[in-house]
């Protein structure tokens, strides 16, 4: 309570330092940038594919920055995209590209969680 007997309001903070925030900004991102880079391409399924690589990604990036692993934030990205990558390139028989382009984004998103969130 204030001084002059009005009730305080309650202060609702927003802060990307949060891990969970920063994960759903990371995961949105990735998610996104990896479904335009498939918008181009023409193959059967294209819009379960799509879907399908935006789900994947969002994990990557929302996993990487709630994950507290005890590795160098680079590391830590790199091997949980590894790790969500690896299935997905199994099941579409494309083993250099799903796993390349999520090794690159969870290099670049653990550097992100090392330097952003608390």
């Amino acid at each position: 309570m204030s001084g002059t007997g009005e009730a305080d309001a309650p202060v609702l903070e927003y802060s990307i330092a949060e891990p969970n925030h920063l994960g759903v900004i990371c995961g949105l991102g990735f998610g996104l940038l990896d479904a335009a880079l498939m918008l181009p391409m023409s193959f059967p399924g294209k819009r379960a594919a799509i879907l399908g690589a935006f789900l994947d990604r969002f994990a990557i990036g929302f996993l990487i920055c709630v994950a507290d692993l005890p590795l160098a934030g680079w590391l830590a990205g790199l091997v949980i995209a590894l790790l969500v990558s690896v299935p997905s390139a199994v099941i579409a028989k494309a083993y250099a590209p799903i796993p390349g382009t999520g090794a690159v984004g969870g290099i670049i998103i653990g550097i992100i969680r090392a330097k952003f969130a608390r």
